[in-house]
């Protein structure tokens, strides 16, 4: 620590407030806020941090800046706007790889709504952001299909009704539209449109279905039939719309149930959005974070910076996996913003919320998976057929590096085994290994799967190496049960593993009785049968190459006086027994001396060694 930084250390306020620590080029690496900065910023540089993010943050750190708040709430908005100008390298950033659009109603007379990326602060009122385009646009057709907005870019004012500036188009003669621009719908009337469309945008369906009951029952009443039936036709419309939206709650409180998926520097968010009981909407975000950030600190910076967009619509309640760092000072913040109580809720026993919790967990890491395989595929390191195997076999992991294992032996004699690995779904010779059976007896595939698995994997633990994406085993359930036997006596408890037998192509995985139906056709089948074939070809060349060895070196052992060291050495030089037999006395002298060689050359002259 240089004596600057030391010093300033020694003079901290104890004020609430924000902390920015700055690099030895005055970049800012890292925002926080504290609600005393005394203890805060010096907690960072004591000998107990154990945590490697933090570590590693603290050897970067050459200078930082204070600014003192009047509370911790006001510190935590600073916080966050300083995050979104400076992004620093060591906080949780909200990416922004593009704007994402809006509904926007605007603020006019005759109010006009459309979708928009732009945020103009007019007055206009905006409804999203929407992550998913396709809900945006269902959204639209909707507010289409059952109210009548104008969809002009007239500047509609009564002064230009009055003087008949524009004329009524088409939408006005297919219903499509009341014709404001001609004064055919009074602009209270018109209005009072807009505002039930924004209580659908809101998800404020049930509300706004018990309001066009009673205006209908209102018409009637006075005899009103065609416009009674024109509502009449709005609440089957509304009733159809909210039919699709799944109900997951039996109370009408208003929630977002919000959860993270991460691995690495990549983490995913997915936001269900409850109103009125029913699910109206789900938002996907990706993170960028440092390696090791815990998930309280993830999900304190998703929730700060998501609801400080201020066209978010923030709930009653917000249901979250993990408490998250700041629960205190976010929730007074939220509290703040709603004008009444927030309730942040994390549940613990299994309920409705804890299932829906559960959903919104599902969708977030099949968000981050898809956002993974799309980053690979983009930089041309991931072949889609590794994709369509973590599909097909619903593995957790992309199986990048992948080994297979055969046995092969001929009724219990020269038993051997082989594994092969694919990397990126293509063979990576140099990591093939080739196994002798030592502890079977006779033909045991089962047995001879067990010691192979357990030999190969027990000098990776030693070595401190990492396992396969994914282990395969050629055969069915019994050499999948010895391969998962083997690996769980090894402690070894994370681990993917499947076995492909060869009679109907039938992928296993354990604890599973039915094998898994992959089609035929599918690439990623292919890739399971090139592995395994591959596997089958290895073992198969290196059973023969020992049984020819055993044969071959077994003849030259017959000579006296020739010992293994010697029969080896003649293997090498000449390469095999029948050209051994026909190399000229000088030849054999050459490699193993006169005396030896002529006890080779007389045994393969005598009628025993031709016979031979």
């Amino acid at each position: 620590m240089n004596e600057a930084l030391s010093t300033k250390l020694n003079n901290l306020p104890g004020q609430a407030g924000v902390y920015q620590f700055l690099n030895d080029k005055g970049i800012v690496i890292y925002v926080g806020k504290a609600k005393n900065l005394k203890n805060r910023v010096r907690s960072y540089f004591h000998s107990s941090i154990t945590s490697p993010k933090t570590v590693a943050l603290v050897t970067k750190i050459s200078d930082f800046e204070l600014i003192v708040t009047a509370s911790e709430v006001e510190a935590l908005i600073l916080e966050n706007n300083l995050i979104k100008k400076f992004k620093p390298r060591y906080n949780v950033n909200l990416k922004d790889d593009k704007t994402y659009p809006f509904i926007k109603v605007t603020n006019e007379p005759f109010p006009r709504i459309f979708p928009t990326r732009q945020i103009i602060r007019d007055g206009s009122k905006y409804f999203g952001p929407y992550t998913d385009v396709r809900n945006m646009k269902v959204s639209l057709r909707a507010i289409n299909q059952i109210f009548r907005i104008r969809s002009c870019k007239y500047a509609i004012t009564k002064d230009a009704v009055e003087k008949k500036k524009f004329k009524i188009c088409l939408d006005y003669h297919i219903k499509k539209c009341d014709g404001p621009c001609e004064g055919f719908i009074s602009q209270s009337a018109y209005n009072e449109m807009v505002a039930e469309v924004i209580k659908m945008l809101k998800g404020k369906t049930g509300a706004l279905l018990k309001e066009q009951r009673e205006k209908m029952e209102q018409f009637v009443k006075e005899l009103f039939f065609e416009k009674a039936a024109e509502v009449r036709d709005k609440i089957r419309q509304l009733e159809s719309l909210a039919d699709k939206q799944k109900v997951v709650s039996d109370d009408v409180l208003d929630r977002d149930v919000i959860a993270i998926a991460y691995e690495g520097k990549e983490a995913a968010s997915s936001i269900l959005n409850i109103r009125e009981g029913k699910i109206t909407g789900k938002k996907e975000f990706r993170l960028s974070v440092e390696r090791e950030t815990d998930s309280a600190e993830i999900y304190s910076a998703l929730i700060k910076q998501y609801y400080a967009n201020e066209f978010v619509d923030i709930p009653n309640e917000i249901v979250l996996e993990t408490e998250p760092d700041d629960l205190e000072s976010i929730t007074e913040w939220l509290s703040t913003k709603i004008e009444h109580k927030l309730k942040i809720t994390i549940p613990q026993r299994e309920s409705k919320l804890k299932s829906i919790l559960k959903m919104s967990s599902e969708n977030a890491l099949l968000q981050l998976k898809e956002w993974q395989l799309q980053k690979m595929k983009k930089e041309g390191n991931v072949p889609y057929t590794l994709s369509a195997l973590q599909r097909d076999l619903r593995l957790k992991h992309l199986p990048k590096k992948i080994v297979c294992f055969d046995n092969s032996n001929l009724q219990g004699s020269d038993a051997v085994a082989s594994m092969v690995t694919f990397e990126n779904g293509k063979s990576k010779k140099s990591e093939y290994k080739k196994f002798i059976i030592k502890t079977v007896v006779g033909p045991d595939d089962f047995a001879s799967m067990r010691e192979v698995i357990t030999r190969h994997f027990s000098k990776l633990i030693e070595a401190a190496q990492p396992l396969p994406d994914l282990i395969m085993v050629d055969g069915g359930k019994g050499q999948l049960s010895s391969a998962v036997d083997a690996l769980n006596e090894l402690g070894i408890t994370s681990y993917q593993i499947i076995g492909l037998a060869k009679r109907l192509e039938e992928v296993f995985l354990p604890n599973e009785s039915e094998a898994i139906a992959i089609p035929k056709t599918s690439s990623s089948l292919k890739l399971l049968q090139q592995l395994r074939d591959e596997a089958h070809r290895f073992a198969i060349t290196f059973h023969r190459l020992r049984r020819n060895k055993r044969t071959i070196t077994t003849e030259l052992l017959e000579i006296k006086g020739i010992g293994k060291s010697l029969a080896d050495k003649l293997l090498l030089s000449f390469g095999s027994v029948s050209i051994i037999k026909k190399v000229p006395l000088e030849e054999l002298e050459k490699v193993i001396g006169k005396k030896k060689a002529d006890l080779v050359f007389a045994y393969f002259s005598s009628t025993k060694g031709k016979s031979n």
